[in-house]
């Protein structure tokens, strides 16, 4: 089955597995085509092939070789190691990265058992690691906002570029790689909505897209793409200085550099963003299920199970609640209710989500 070997550029789509010269490295390959036989999608495939690889390094350096040899004890040594693993920054891994690795090597066991793999499953009685509830260390209030979108040089196709992108990241709250697969057609300017398809989970979602990002995606479209794009094209917004769509990690890498150079004593990248569209929407009085189907959430721990909201709603209540969403700047809707518990299970969330994300590059 043909597969992409690196999802975040298009010139790597068509490449297969890597051959398996080992019994794991065989139960790996088939586990991993399950997965897409039952609809996950590549980007989860590779994300998992990520893992696990890093499980079966770990235990190569300790002579196991043959998922027989794989017991509790081994499993219950492997987890000792994810908790004294310290990054390259020296910081330890957090509890939720190292329960995410946990749950995929109890998976991939679980599926080993059922193909009758191995007769006896050793995780299923692993006992996984809290994983609390964390907040995002930095989310920017509508000043830093602002200083860290000016920061592009628009006098450059590629400054403007960055602009108009990082104006849709702020304005609609997308993750990186929705941003990064939007198409020309995608994006409706007369009636302020886009199209978001294939979002996480393979699920489509249209989401308001204010008059600003609108505008500024318009400027890019007239200005600098014509110079950036290359035949045949492909309708894709945001191209490098190549012609190519732009890639995930170079996404994240912009907009660390943007929010570093604003000098605000804020760090992050394109997650920011996502965080700080939701905080500022909450702030202003949208309700948290509004905010929910913006970020395309099927649920949050703080909403009852999702209700469909239709889009005009959705557009009325993120042009009054979103300071991004109009031209003009609007004062944000008082608060007339205490939105703390709010406002920390969605930012909860969203760490979760960003601390997934991420896991993709440096597990």
């Amino acid at each position: 089955m043909a597969l992409r070997r690196n999802l975040e550029s298009p010139k790597h789509k068509g490449r297969a597995w890597p051959p398996a010269k080992t019994a794991f490295g065989s139960l790996l390959n088939q586990y991993l085509e399950s997965l897409l036989v039952k609809g996950f999608t590549e980007a989860t495939a590779w994300t998992r092939r990520k893992q696990l690889e890093s499980f079966l390094e770990w235990l190569k350096e300790r002579g196991v070789e043959e998922p027989l040899e794989v017991t509790r004890p081994v499993l219950e040594r492997y987890q000792r190691s994810l908790f004294h693993h310290r990054k390259k920054n020296g910081e330890p891994m957090s509890f939720r990265s190292q329960h995410t690795l946990l749950v995929a090597v109890r998976q991939w066991f679980k599926w080993m058992t059922r193909q009758n793999h191995i007769m006896h499953n050793p995780a299923s009685e692993l006992e996984l690691p809290k994983q609390g509830h964390n907040l995002p260390r930095h989310v920017l209030n509508v000043g830093e906002a602002e200083q860290v979108l000016q920061q592009p040089e628009l006098g450059d196709p590629m400054g403007l570029r960055d602009r108009a992108l990082m104006e849709v990241l702020y304005g609609t709250g997308m993750r990186r790689m929705e941003v990064a697969g939007l198409k020309l057609y995608d994006v409706d300017f007369d009636g302020g909505t886009v199209l978001i398809r294939q979002g996480k989970g393979r699920k489509d979602r249209m989401v308001p897209i204010g008059e600003r990002a609108a505008a500024w995606v318009l400027k890019y479209i007239a200005e600098a793409r014509p110079k950036l794009v290359s035949e045949p094209d492909d309708y894709t917004i945001f191209l490098t200085n190549a012609g190519e769509a732009i890639a995930l990690g170079h996404i994240s890498k912009l907009v660390h550099v943007y929010v570093e150079r604003a000098e605000i004593g804020k760090a992050g990248s394109a997650h920011l963003f996502r965080h700080t569209m939701a905080t500022l929407m909450l702030e202003g009085g949208a309700d948290i299920r509004f905010i929910q189907q913006m970020l395309g959430h099927v649920s949050l721990r703080t909403t009852e199970k999702y209700t469909h909201v239709s889009i005009r709603t959705l557009q009325k209540v993120y042009a009054a609640t979103h300071p991004g969403a109009n031209l003009e700047r609007k004062q944000p809707a008082s608060r007339d209710v205490d939105k703390d518990a709010a406002r920390a299970e969605l930012l909860a969330a969203l760490d979760a989500e960003a601390e997934a994300d991420i896991e993709r590059e440096d597990p």
